[in-house]
């Protein structure tokens, strides 16, 4: 199996057309859709295992969960015209602090659904104009529009959903 890269050590392609958001778009919205269908059948102790240190199945679903915040407050830091898009400010052991082992996977599959459509629901919104604007990624070091905001969340959606195959793979 090809090991995939850390995400911290990704770099991005940006520069999509406009025209290419409701391509991006449907890919965000059937993110919940693609986690369901890759865990419908899966016993509740491989979701809760945990490789050492790394997060357990229903972890990489709930980060996917806390993220939603942070997505949906980009759109609304360009909505603003914020210069900075607000920083990813995950404290560590958030993830295994929320408890999210102790969830039900239905629980956590309702809630990430429902966070990830009122995400969509804004962009859903947007117009060419407001998709165009641009601010600094923090981490990245480099302006960004929403449209390239999409992208890196698709990916990163991509990245746990790729997790998530890694450690069914195991078990």
């Amino acid at each position: 199996m090809i090991e995939k890269l850390p995400w911290l050590e990704r770099a991005f392609a940006f520069g999509l057309p406009v025209e290419m958001f409701p391509n991006v778009l449907e890919r965000l919205r059937g993110t919940p859709a693609r986690v369901e269908d890759r865990l419908g059948e899966v016993a509740p102790g491989r979701l809760t295992s945990r490789p050492g240190e790394a997060w357990s199945i229903l972890e990489n679903v709930g980060h996917l969960l806390l993220v939603e915040e942070l997505h949906v407050g980009r759109v609304d830091d360009f909505l603003a015209g914020a210069p900075v898009l607000r920083p990813a400010a995950y404290a560590a052991g958030r993830v295994e602090a929320a408890g999210f082992n102790e969830h039900g996977l239905a629980d956590l599959l309702q809630a990430f659904r429902a966070a990830r459509s009122r995400h969509v629901e804004k962009l859903e919104r947007l117009g060419a104009a407001e998709v165009g604007r641009r601010s600094m990624h923090p981490r990245l070091n480099r302006e960004v529009n929403v449209l390239d905001m999409m992208v890196f969340a698709a990916e990163h959606d991509d990245h746990h959903l790729a997790r998530i195959t890694e450690l069914l793979a195991r078990s």
